[in-house]
């Protein structure tokens, strides 16, 4: 009889690469950044960065990012859910980066 050891994560190639918020303002950006930090401070430095579209000038086609940068661990499935759950609450989803 085997034992499952699954160590799977949910959508993560790399346990250590940085995760991305795309979120579609500003202020679901500040908002999910601020979340974020007070929710989970392990996770030391996050960053906000404005993402325009590709062969778009106009603010109003960017997306916010929200840069987040792994655990001194990697990620867990735990941290990873809270990510999606967080990005899904301001209209967002979470990518690898």
């Amino acid at each position: 009889m085997t034992e499952n050891h699954t160590t799977d994560l949910p959508d993560v190639d790399d346990p250590h690469a940085r995760q991305l918020l795309v979120l579609p303002d500003r202020d679901a950006a500040e908002d999910a950044f601020e979340e974020l930090s007070a929710t989970h401070p392990d996770l030391g430095e996050l960053e906000i960065v404005r993402d325009a579209l590709a062969g778009e000038d106009d603010a109003e086609d960017a997306q916010w990012l929200v840069v987040v940068e792994p655990p001194e661990d990697g990620w867990t499935p735990a941290h990873l859910h809270a990510l999606d759950t967080l990005a899904a609450t301001h209209e967002g989803w979470r990518e690898e980066g």
